[in-house]
């Protein structure tokens, strides 16, 4: 019977954990990115992700800018709102970055931006960070833009592990903010618990800094796939939370959900409704589809994709 068991619970989808109606309102309004090459093997966005989803399309050092845009134009036609990444250290000058613009804004009407430092140590020509950019004055005229949170730390820009010169970003970005048209936020890097991050918010409230934060989940996926990419993109501490659920045998052949961690940030939410996270943005590691499915079953009404509306 034991056996049974956990061969039911490999096969059907975790029970939504915690206050339903307060995770629902949480995940209300969740983005999502995708990268051109995944993109491709989705047949239609719209029977996936509910009406108006905010997408974003990932920049990896390599892709060639015109499958960039010409993702941002598929999911513009398709009634997405689109936001590409603009990573700095890949952007060679000044014209590069006003050529993507001026393709992004002319074929696929791209009004959204997430700009950010980008991966990579070594820049490929003028841009180092996400300010040098936003000080070129080619984004008047956006109406949203977006920089990148690192509720964990960043040890490339504060290698000490102190995160002395991500708030010093943070607040000239803060005032940057109080000075434009453009609606800013703070889109995330991936977390794993719930506290730190309601610590990190907190945090930022009491040094000044109030841009809404768009707190990044890495949607269901194998343990060993998040592991990788966890690794890969410098999640912190939260980490360990991976490392001992694949210390559990009954679990390591499970597929991760982030169910405890979003219904304990939804319930900090609900309870504190001043609370600095605005949005959930998803990181799909496990396939765009599976993570849209998750979305569905555990948002209700407010996760319909466009096609069954």
């Amino acid at each position: 019977m034991a056996l049974l068991n956990f061969l039911r619970r490999d096969k059907e989808p975790a029970a939504p954990v915690g206050n339903a109606a307060a995770t629902e309102a949480f995940l209300k309004g969740y983005s999502i990115e995708v990268m051109p090459r995944t993109a491709e093997k989705v047949e239609d966005f719209r029977a996936l992700l509910p009406r108006g989803t905010r997408v974003y399309i990932a920049h990896i050092d390599g892709t060639p800018i015109e499958e960039m845009v010409a993702t941002a134009r598929r999911l513009h036609a398709e009634g997405f709102p689109v936001m590409p990444h603009l990573p700095a250290r890949i952007i060679k000058d000044k014209a590069t970055l006003a050529d993507w613009i001026s393709r992004y804004r002319g074929e696929a009407d791209v009004k959204q931006a997430l700009l950010l430092g980008g991966g990579i140590s070594t820049p490929h020509g003028d841009f180092d960070n996400s300010m040098q950019l936003i000080e070129t004055g080619l984004f008047d005229g956006f109406e949203r833009l977006h920089v990148a949170g690192h509720p964990e730390g960043n040890k490339d820009i504060d290698p000490d592990g102190s995160d002395r010169n991500v708030l010093e970003a943070l607040r000239w970005k803060q005032a940057f903010s109080e000075r434009t048209d453009a609606k800013m936020a703070m889109a995330t890097q991936f977390c794993f618990e719930a506290k730190p991050v309601i610590d990190w918010v907190n945090r930022l409230n009491a040094e000044g800094i109030s841009l809404p934060v768009h707190i990044g989940v890495a949607g269901p996926a194998k343990l060993q796939t998040l592991i990788k990419f966890a690794i890969a993109c410098g999640v912190g501490p939260s980490l360990k939370v991976l490392q001992k659920r694949a210390l559990d045998v009954t679990k390591l052949l499970l597929p991760y959900e982030p169910n405890e961690f979003v219904a304990e940030l939804a319930a900090h939410k609900a309870a504190n409704p001043g609370f600095g996270i605005e949005s959930v943005h998803f990181f799909p590691l496990g396939g765009i589809k599976t993570n849209a499915t998750w979305a569905i079953e555990n948002g209700g009404a407010s996760a319909v994709p466009a096609a069954q509306n």
